[in-house]
Parts: C-alpha cells; structure tokens; sequence
C-alpha cells in the first residue's frame, strides 16, 4: 500500500518537474523571440532615420539650383516633419497594427514626395553633376536598400514569434504573462525591390527660364 503510493507521489513529481520545466523553457522562448523583434524594429528605425538625416542636406543642395520648384521642397520638408509626429518606441515593438500603419504611412508619403524630386532633379544636369548631389544620391540609394532588408528581417522576426505565441503550449504561457502577437509591415506592389533613385547622367534639356 506505502510503496504504491510513494510510486504514485514520485509520478506526480515527476510530472510536476516535466511541467515545469516545459513552463520555464516556453516562458524563455517568447522572451527570447519578443527581444529577436525588438532588436529588428531598432534596426527599422535607424535605417530610416538615416534615410530622414539625408533629407536636409538633399533639400539644402538642390535648393541652391536655379528656379528650382519650391512647391517640391516644400512637400519633402512637410513630408519629413510628418514622419517625426509619430511617436513610437525605438527600442520596443509597437502592439497596435494601427500605430504600425500610420507610421507606415507617414514613411511612405516620405518615400513619395522624395521620389517626386528627384524625378524634378532629373531636369537640373548642372545640379546632377555636382559631387555633393552624387554623393547623396549613393547615400539614398543605399538608405533605401537597407530599409528594405531591415523591413524584411523584422517581418521575418514577427512571424517567428508570432508563431512561438500562438502554439501550444506556449499560447497558455503567453496568455498568463501577456505576451501579445505583433503587426507586420503591410507588403505594398513592388515592396519586394528598393525604390530607384538612380539618375541619367547623360545631357538633359535645361529648366525653362
């Protein structure tokens, strides 16, 4: 009688370790996966902002052109401060698909209006072959390389810890300690390959006077 329910007790522990056990190493899983996320949102986040850092001294250069369009400095200048209106954590994650889209938003009317000047920019050929102008079209190209990587990487991450959050057992361990899923970057057409920012360096017609 003793010894079968000592065997009964040992099983009980046994399960009650095994249990634990799985509880502690699911709980480090998500922590883990949740700091895998953080870390690509911070790389998200400086990548486009260095891309935003290049905005002033792009406005700055193609300024000093003659008769340049001022409505498109404008844009690209009221574009840049809306990006910084959106407040969102560098170092953690956002929650809220609508905070995720709105930042979106705001970086892709970014993207718009600087593609609008410099496709302005591609009438100005003294303006293109300034070294200054050069040097940052090479700087723009490469920001918008890299927010594409970056963007992708943290997809990436999410689905990876979306999908450890939402499996058992691990779904019950998110549950108690509220680890909570987290948006992706909505996939715009053409999201897969970088905007252009290459120009023709060959003879273009003067601005009109």
């Amino acid at each position: 009688m003793k010894s079968g329910l000592l065997l009964v007790l040992l099983v009980l522990v046994v399960l009650l370790v095994a249990i634990g056990l799985v509880g502690v190493g699911g709980y480090n899983s998500l922590v883990a996966n949740a700091q895998t996320v953080d870390q690509a949102w911070a790389q998200v986040q400086n990548v486009y902002q260095r891309r935003a850092d290049l905005i002033p001294n792009l406005v700055a250069t193609v300024s000093g052109a003659a008769n340049f369009e001022k409505s498109t400095l404008t844009e690209i200048t009221a574009a840049r401060a809306s990006v910084g209106q959106v407040k969102l954590d560098p170092n953690a994650a956002p929650t809220d698909p609508a905070k995720l889209a709105e930042f979106q938003q705001a970086q892709e009317h970014l993207s718009g209006a600087l593609a609008r000047l410099l496709v302005v920019v591609e009438r100005y050929p003294d303006l293109k072959a300034t070294a200054n102008f050069r040097d940052l079209q090479a700087q723009l190209e490469g920001s918008e390389n890299r927010i594409t990587v970056e963007r992708q990487r943290f997809n990436e991450a999410v689905l990876r810890y979306n999908t450890a959050v939402r499996t058992f057992p691990n779904a019950l361990i998110a549950n108690r300690y509220g680890f909570q899923a987290k948006p992706y970057f909505a996939a715009q057409p053409g999201a897969e390959k970088p905007p252009q920012v290459k120009f023709d360096f060959g003879s273009q017609p003067a601005p009109a006077q």
